[in-house]
């Protein structure tokens, strides 16, 4: 897959704001009574537009240009399917929608972001199930319309003149009423297509970030939560470019002179991280106690393109960072019917074998070559647990901290780099860590931390009186990710960090 090559997008301008896409098809005239009709998408030096085309009076197509001020003519970048309107209708959108053309539209948007994904030599159909999301379909078909402009504009837009229109997209992604669109819109997906979505759209911002200054991008990492059935849920992905560098070695001399091969691997990768907490709301006589505790923690890095072109092009797909640390911050958004907050104990320290072992040898040699020969040797050995479990209190904020240890040292990964010799040694625990007995990993490079070994609880005594009222909670939390050579052979090490905060919603009874 050729890399996308950007130009850089102007500071001193403003983009416009991105356009209501549904509200544009759903006024527009009677079929009938238009041939061609537009909407300007982005600034006016850089025209990226988007057109429907009344072609026969039977069915139409939209489509997604490009022109600028030195280009006398546009650049087709996209066309949709042929689509079919009601004849009977007034509106292309009518309110009943009897055949199914805003599903069928949503779907073609869908469908066209995952051709650009790690797997765009499948077929990939989608069936958009508007039924439970009528309210948001609006929302939801402006979204999707956004991504598919912004994957577009990456992908087929000439390189002179499309920094301008992904800024001004990039500027409609990160903002408020895209994150809420979001959350209905990975419902309506459904976790297996969500992936595959988040895995196109990270490859195309990753695919951009490659070619432009890391100062001129500001690209939001993006999650979403969902709150019910006793379950707070939190997603979250990021393409690793996108992450902020905690620290490297040697800083960007390191960077400087690791080879292409192993930055090209360790660029195109992204993580996928999932947080799972169960609540309980327990109503008593004086107080109301609000009881969470682990579900599932997850967070994988997995790559954006196939072990193919990770092998060709880069150092392979084992050459990638591994998740360091995790930590999560939890406390109600108003605290002020809060009365307390207990925590119970973390992890013991870590476990220690401790084996000695001790031996004497010693041999007599004949007369000929007189000779009396003694050695001695002594052994430790020290087994220490990778990960350590923390849990903390500030105020009514609960802290909940994962730490990944060396089992060659004990030293926080996050927090040390190893030393050469150590990056040399073929033994070291970090070396083939995704195929050893030992590893501290899943075999695709992640983690997971469920309840039966994580779960001890948190609660938060509450106020009598807020019975009957919504309360939100904050999830705060952070991932590290830390890359030490697996197979390749390079001093290069860096850790980078990303940070989330989602609003979730506790109905007390």
């Amino acid at each position: 897959m050729a890399m996308a090559m950007v130009s850089s997008p102007s500071s001193s301008s403003k983009p416009n704001n991105f356009p209501d896409i549904f509200s544009w098809l759903y006024n527009l005239p009677p079929f009938h009574q238009w041939q061609t009709m537009s909407v300007n998408l982005s600034r006016p030096s850089d025209h990226l537009t988007l057109s429907i085309n009344n072609s026969n009076n039977s069915f139409f197509s939209l489509s997604i240009s490009i022109s600028s001020n030195y280009s006398h003519l546009p650049v087709a970048l996209w066309t949709s399917k042929k689509l079919f309107p009601n004849p009977n209708s007034l509106k292309l959108l009518d309110a009943s929608d009897t055949n199914n053309l805003l599903p069928t539209l949503l779907s073609n948007f869908i469908e066209d972001v995952l051709k650009y994904g790690p797997n765009n030599t499948h077929s990939l159909k989608v069936a958009a199930d508007l039924s439970g999301a009528a309210a948001a379909a609006a929302d939801i078909l402006n979204f999707s319309f956004l991504n598919l402009a912004l994957a577009v504009c990456v992908y087929e837009a000439p390189d002179d003149i499309r920094g301008g229109c992904l800024a001004a997209l990039v500027e409609q992604y990160g903002g408020p009423k895209s994150r809420r669109a979001s959350r209905t819109m990975m419902r309506v997906l459904g976790s297996n297509v969500e992936e595959q979505w988040m895995r196109s759209m990270n490859l195309a911002i990753t695919n951009w970030m490659a070619e432009v200054a890391a100062e001129e991008v500001r690209m939001p990492m993006f999650s979403y939560s969902v709150s019910t059935a006793g379950l707070w849920k939190v997603q979250v992905y990021c393409p690793v470019m996108a992450m902020e560098v905690e620290k490297a070695s040697c800083g960007a001399a390191a960077a400087a002179t690791a080879d292409e091969r192993l930055l090209f691997s360790l660029r195109y990768h992204q993580v996928e991280g999932v947080i799972q907490l169960n609540y309980v709301v327990d109503v008593q006589d004086k107080w109301i106690e609000v009881l969470v505790n682990t579900d599932n923690i997850r967070c994988d890095v997995f790559k954006l393109l196939t072990d193919r072109q990770l092998r060709e092009r880069g150092a392979g797909a084992s050459e990638k960072h591994f998740p360091s640390r995790i930590s999560l911050q939890i406390s109600p958004s108003v605290q002020t019917s809060v009365l307390s907050v207990s925590v119970s104990k973390s992890t013991q320290n870590p476990r220690r074998d401790l084996g000695v072992e001790k031996g004497i040898e010693a041999s007599f040699e004949p007369p000929t070559a007189i000779g009396l020969h003694i050695s001695a040797g002594e052994s430790v050995t020290t087994t220490l647990k990778p990960w350590k479990f923390e849990q903390s209190v500030h105020a009514n904020t609960a802290n909940l901290h994962w730490f990944l240890h060396d089992s060659g040292d004990g030293r926080e990964v996050f927090s040390s780099k190893p030393s050469k010799l150590a990056l040399l040694h073929p033994k070291a625990w970090f070396k083939n860590r995704y195929s050893s007995a030992a590893r501290p990993f899943t075999r695709q490079g992640g983690v997971i931390f469920a309840g039966d070994e994580y779960g001890e609880r948190v609660t938060w005594r509450v106020d009598r009186r807020a019975v009957g009222r919504a309360m939100e909670w904050e999830i705060k939390g952070c991932i590290w990710l830390t890359y030490w050579p697996n197979k390749h052979r390079t001093f290069y090490t860096e850790t980078r960090k990303l940070e989330f905060r989602e609003i979730l919603l506790l109905n007390l009874p």
